[in-house]
């Protein structure tokens, strides 16, 4: 099989600036919201939309950075695998003992806790706005529906 530069570009997908910086960034870098629920109650509807555009954005790249570094970690998994000698049994112990891969494991466990932290951090904001009540934006949008649910599958007309 000959090797197509043009078919390898399109089958490759082409990284944003944004995207490469997230990739590059540690995870130590990013810095954890940490409000309170007293703090969040009391902002304005701006600040608080805001604050969970805000939480939502560090979630969804915090989770593509771990995800992204779980991939490589398996491909280095699967790599170690195939290079390496001897039965199954014996390349799957050379993989458990690599310091390397031990290393990255406990990297990605420390990256699954963070994202954890920043998915409560979202969904403390998310509870906060669902006690105030759905903005006016939302509840226009609710009301332009043909039909409400009664709750028992029914829909009445407006």
């Amino acid at each position: 099989m000959e090797y197509s530069a043009a078919r390898h570009k399109t089958n490759c997908r082409q990284f944003s600036v944004r995207e490469q910086i997230m990739i590059a960034t540690p995870p130590e870098a990013a810095v954890p919201i940490g409000l309170t629920a007293e703090a969040l109650y009391r902002m304005s509807e701006v600040e608080l939309l805001t604050a969970y555009a805000d939480a939502r954005r560090q979630f969804v790249e915090k989770k593509f950075t771990r995800d992204t570094y779980r991939a490589r970690l398996e491909w280095m998994r699967a790599k170690m695998f195939v290079n390496g000698t001897g039965g199954v049994t014996e390349r799957n112990m050379a993989i458990e003992v690599s310091e390397e891969i031990a290393r990255k494991g406990q990297e990605l466990r420390e990256m699954t806790r963070d994202l954890d932290l920043s998915k409560a951090d979202v969904d403390l904001i998310a509870t906060v706005i669902r006690m105030r009540g759905v903005p006016a934006a939302n509840r226009a949008q609710g009301e332009d529906m043909e039909g409400e649910s009664d709750g028992h599958g029914a829909t009445t007309a407006s």
